[in-house]
């Protein structure tokens, strides 16, 4: 059977707050099998080269540095059409528009202090788990 993979990482905000157990549970309460997951702090020029796509945009500064600001936890997941049905448990990047039960409406704290990442496309969480997981077999 067919399957696919998709990237996240628990962003610094949820990781401060306790709420990486919890997140890891609904993930894998929802059929994602985690293939590969660290616990790891990027420096600010780390966070620069993984949102380099965003450099010319005005809130990038301010990305690297909440990105930096303490432990993340990035993971590759698995499971049939894994990126659209990760993007539908984590909900809308604000969490106030976000579905009740997603893991943005129950942990985040605002559109920046949003919990959690996740990849919007099949060729994005590829690129994205690389960054992190050179060494994880692509399928």
């Amino acid at each position: 059977m067919a399957t696919n993979r998709t990237y996240t990482m628990i962003k610094p905000d949820a990781v401060a707050a306790g709420n990486t157990g919890a997140i890891i549970k609904m993930i894998e309460e929802a059929g994602f099998r985690i293939v590969a997951m660290k616990m790891t702090q990027m420096t600010p020029d780390i966070a620069g080269k993984f949102y380099e796509v965003h450099k010319e945009r005005p809130f990038y500064a301010d990305l690297c540095s909440y990105m930096s600001s303490g432990p993340i936890v990035p993971m590759i997941l698995e499971k049939e059409n894994a990126v659209e049905d990760f993007r539908k448990l984590i909900g809308a990047t604000n969490p106030a528009d976000a579905a009740p039960g997603t893991v943005r409406k129950l942990f985040a704290k605002s559109i920046e202090a949003n919990a959690i990442h996740g990849s919007d496309s099949d060729e994005n969480a590829a690129i994205e788990g690389a960054f992190f997981f050179s060494s994880v077999e692509q399928n």
